[in-house]
């Protein structure tokens, strides 16, 4: 026996755990970088989260109001959710939206709450309220600054089964025509596409809203089951091809800003983790500046350089008589519920605190 070796040692026994520890680690090693490496396939093995959204809007409106948007979050979602995006009455009527947003026939909506038949007390104030808006921004700034978030998300949280999630503006609403509108009286019999709300505030003047499908509407000027349409904007009327079919423009406004929102199933919101609800909400805000822009850009240049519509307009004394009337229905919108008469008075309250800063803002 070596005078180095310890006599109770059991021979090799140093060597034989050395490699027994090498043996072992490697093991061990294999065992771990096996689990980091499996680990994203685990991941990846999942199903996504699927959705069907479907906005009120065409295909050629939608390129720009809708498609975006989706394309960014299905993108960004990195394979963790996706959202297949339908266009108008694709896979339900737009008048059904509601309903059947509700059912969980489609997991979320893009529309303004008139125009998919919502029942909320605030829905006569979705799509355009006469004069509740003059410029596109005025109407985030209500809902940022004013409140009107916090009263949309309060009238939709006493309805089961729906969840308002945001609010955007969209182009004004101008009137476009086969034949010329100069005067008031002018709109007597004219049967027009348009949304609800500022369809009813315009009958007053014998304008007549007509509802056909969305893609129906061109064909429907064209064979003259419709006059127009009191639905849009220049640069929507120029994009979808109204203005190839309606000759004149009217350049007095009903309202400043179309105010359009995202809506999901409960359920379906309710199964999505956290940040990827935060990513949905993240690229509506990105989609709504993106649509905000591309409509303000094109109402001026439009108005100015389009060559497809011949400018009309109504008389200062006149219009003065439509703003009027327009004070009268916002005061009986705001008799029918507690709910509709804080947001009348917001409105109120933005437009007496704009005029008085005047230029530039009014």
């Amino acid at each position: 026996m070596s005078d180095h070796e310890d006599k109770g040692a059991v021979p090799g026994g140093a060597a034989n755990n050395r490699r027994s520890f090498l043996r072992n680690a490697g093991v061990g090693t294999a065992a771990a970088a096996s689990s980091v490496i499996a680990a994203p396939a685990i991941v990846r093995a999942q199903s996504p989260i699927r959705w069907r959204l479907q906005t009120y809007s065409g295909a050629p409106l939608g390129a720009h109001v809708i498609k975006p948007h989706i394309d960014a979050f299905n993108k960004a979602a990195n394979g963790e959710m996706e959202i297949e995006l339908y266009y108008a009455d694709q896979l339900v009527p737009t008048a059904e939206l509601f309903r059947a947003l509700q059912n969980g026939t489609i997991d979320a909506v893009q529309s303004d709450d008139a125009t998919m038949a919502s029942p909320a007390d605030v829905g006569v104030f979705g799509g355009y309220f006469p004069f509740s808006c003059r410029f596109s921004l005025d109407l985030p700034v209500m809902f940022e600054r004013y409140g009107l978030n916090q009263i949309w998300k309060e009238a939709y949280d006493e309805i089961d089964g729906v969840e308002w999630l945001c609010a955007g503006a969209w182009d004004p609403l101008h009137v476009f025509t086969r034949e010329p509108i100069k005067s008031l009286a002018d709109m007597n019999g004219k049967r027009v596409f348009g949304v609800p709300t500022a369809g009813r505030f315009l009958s007053r003047y014998g304008l007549i809203p007509v509802t056909v499908p969305w893609d129906d509407v061109e064909v429907s000027i064209q064979t003259g089951e419709l006059d127009g349409v009191a639905w849009c904007g220049f640069t929507e009327a120029y994009e979808v091809g109204w203005a190839d079919v309606c000759s004149y423009a009217l350049t007095n406004n009903i309202c400043g800003a179309w105010c359009g929102s995202y809506f999901a199933n409960s359920e379906s919101w309710a199964k999505v983790p956290p940040h990827l609800q935060q990513l949905f909400l993240s690229t509506a805000d990105q989609s709504h500046y993106y649509r905000q822009v591309w409509y303000w850009g094109g109402e001026a240049q439009l108005r100015v350089t389009g060559e497809k519509m011949e400018l009309t307009s109504i008389p200062a004394d006149e219009w003065a008589q439509v703003v009027k009337d327009a004070e009268e229905f916002w005061d009986e919108i705001a008799q029918t519920s507690e709910r509709a008469a804080r947001v009348v008075q917001i409105y109120k309250d933005y437009t007496k605190v704009q005029e008085a800063a005047g230029y530039p803002y009014r």
